[in-house]
């Protein structure tokens, strides 16, 4: 097996006993075998990070480097641009006439190396090195490029003194203040949040580690690095934003939650802060939310024409309630608020209650949650509920007091949107029973459960066509034989500058909307089985959330493996 003959090399070289590799190995079967075995060592804390990345590559056949000792010709590493070098988490080290020694975190990656061979035309000759140390010296190759990012990290360095030998519990508050007022710091906060904006990323963490503090950005659902700040930075830095969200700067180690507002090219923008008291500091988390550009309306979103007319008719009833259900991150309050763009025509009295409100609409009442102030998702409900509603949008039913609340609602002739965080569409009529809701309430309240997932777009300046791999394909449900593939195309981003060598650019949806019809009802009155309701579903029209993936494979939308990423769940 090759966990165990990955052990004997961790025995061999005197790094763990045979007691201690018996132990992880049967830890490791505790969990699944989801851990690799040198990661499990290294989460028991008997070996290094290092030591797991030499021992792989010894297990690999390929020659491990140390670039904490082993020096980086800054020449050499600059003949891949900065992005390259990121995207792969490689650089190139040394050059000997014709061969480029390139020091890898994945060695066994031929799509990189053949890459740089052809960008470079030298013969890539692969090493390994950990994670940490690549990016660390991608940095510092990078460092003279002039970027924005380098000059303003020089400048803090140059003209930002603070005591390195305090930790950040220890900084006196009125130093930190007094330096998050600097115009490096200033500068460089400024710098992270407008990168941030022009990227369009979601998402912004600021994660600190024993030797730096690492910035990345979420960008299309996936979490890319950005730069590198150095450790003495990390008090200053926290403490701007701190300031610039109006927290508490001297509370380090509860966590907090709070929101800047900011003008960035000309445009609001919302940036929800929360800080998260961590081994090496405060982990920050800011969402980016731009006020003026919400991307609403039903025919943005990306329903098939199929689901669209269905979930269109839903929108046209006066009562009953609409569930959206997802994980975090999937979407979900955009589709609120284009169902309620889509419903504003005017004529209606339309309120929300929302945790936070994140986009301001024109002609419709928005209450924020406020629980210091009493003002908690069923309370205000209660309250809305005497405002002569005709459609009221609750942010997400988190609890049976909510959801009852809502569901009364909606059958006293209210027309209700809400959320829930459930894997399917079925599947939210369960969550509504283990929270408490009747069965013949949800069966008579509830109009329609749309469930969503987002996709990576394929990205259309380097669209491209491919061939699948045949495991990946069957293991989506498609069958090759149903498939003409003299009339199919599969496609998928070569990388380029637009995407950022990623083959994807934007989102699209991917959807599965399940009518609550009579023999729908009859089956959650007879408390029947998730499975039950989702084959009724399927008889009366829905699309699942595979089958419309599919449709936007074939189409050239998105990719087979993007699909598998984020809905294969079986």
């Amino acid at each position: 097996m090759q966990s165990e003959r990955m052990g004997e090399l961790f025995v061999r070289n005197g790094l763990i006993s045979s007691d201690q590799l018996y132990n992880a190995l049967e830890k490791q079967k505790q969990l699944g075998g989801n851990k690799h075995l040198g990661e499990m060592l290294v989460s028991m804390g008997l070996v290094s990070e290092r030591d797991r990345v030499r021992i792989l590559g010894e297990h690999w056949g390929v020659p491990y480097a140390d670039l904490t000792v082993e020096s980086v010709n800054p020449v050499v590493a600059t003949m891949i641009s900065q992005d390259l070098a990121r995207r792969y988490k490689v650089i190139p080290i040394e050059i000997e006439g014709a061969r480029m020694k390139l020091a890898m975190k994945n060695p066994l990656d031929i799509f990189a190396t053949d890459e740089i061979r052809v960008i470079t035309g030298k013969e890539v000759i692969p090493v390994i090195a950990t994670e940490e140390d690549i990016l660390f010296a991608i940095g510092e190759a990078f460092k003279g490029g002039g970027s924005e990012a380098d000059t303003i990290l020089r400048e803090f360095e140059d003209e930002v003194s603070i005591d390195t030998t305090r930790t950040d519990e220890d900084t006196p508050i009125d130093q930190l203040k007094e330096i998050a007022a600097e115009a490096p710091v200033v500068k460089l906060a400024n710098m992270i949040i407008q990168r941030a904006v022009s990227e369009k990323c979601s998402d912004i963490h600021i994660e600190p580690s024993r030797e730096h503090v690492k910035v990345r950005y979420r960008i299309d659902g996936i979490l890319i690095d950005g730069l590198i700040v150095p450790k003495n930075a990390q008090a200053s830095l926290t403490s701007r934003i701190k300031i610039m969200a109006d927290m508490d700067i001297a509370e380090k180690r509860a966590p907090q939650d709070g929101r800047i507002s900011a003008i960035v090219d000309n445009k609001p923008y919302d940036f929800r802060v929360s800080t998260l008291p961590a081994v090496f500091g405060e982990k920050i988390v800011m969402r980016v939310l731009d006020k003026s550009n919400i991307n609403v309306g039903l025919h943005k979103l990306g329903l098939l024409p199929h689901t669209f007319d269905m979930f269109e008719s839903m929108l046209m009833r006066t009562y009953g309630i609409i569930l959206v259900t997802g994980p975090t991150g999937s979407g979900k309050s955009t589709t609120l608020y284009s169902c309620l763009s889509k419903v504003n025509a005017g004529d209606k009295n339309i309120l929300t209650i929302e945790d936070p409100v994140e986009y301001e609409l024109a002609g419709i009442t928005q209450v924020g949650v406020n629980k210091k102030a009493g003002m908690t998702f069923a309370n205000g409900l209660r309250s809305m509920l005497r405002q002569d509603p005709d459609i009221i949008m609750v942010g997400e039913m988190r609890d049976q007091e909510t959801a009852m609340i809502a569901i009364e609602a909606a059958l006293t002739g209210h027309l209700v949107f809400s959320t829930l965080h459930t894997n399917d569409a079925p599947g939210a009529v369960a969550r509504l029973m283990d929270m408490g809701v009747e069965p013949f309430l949800i069966a008579s309240a509830t109009v329609g459960i749309l469930a969503q997932r987002l996709l990576r777009r394929v990205c259309e300046k380097c669209k491209m066509p491919y061939e699948p791999p045949k495991d990946a394909i069957k293991r989506l449900g498609m069958n090759l034989d149903d498939i003409d593939r003299s009339k199919v195309t599969f496609f998928r981003g070569r990388g380029c500058d637009t995407c950022k060598g990623s083959g994807y650019k934007g989102r699209v949806g991917c959807y599965e909307l399940m009518p609550v019809t009579d023999k729908v009802r009859e089956l959650i009155l007879a408390h029947a089985s998730a499975y039950a309701i989702r084959e009724a579903a399927v008889e009366a029209g829905m699309k699942s959330m595979k089958e419309d993936a599919m449709e936007k494979i074939l189409l050239g939308m998105t990719t087979l493996e993007e699909s598998l990423r984020v809905i294969y769940a079986g």
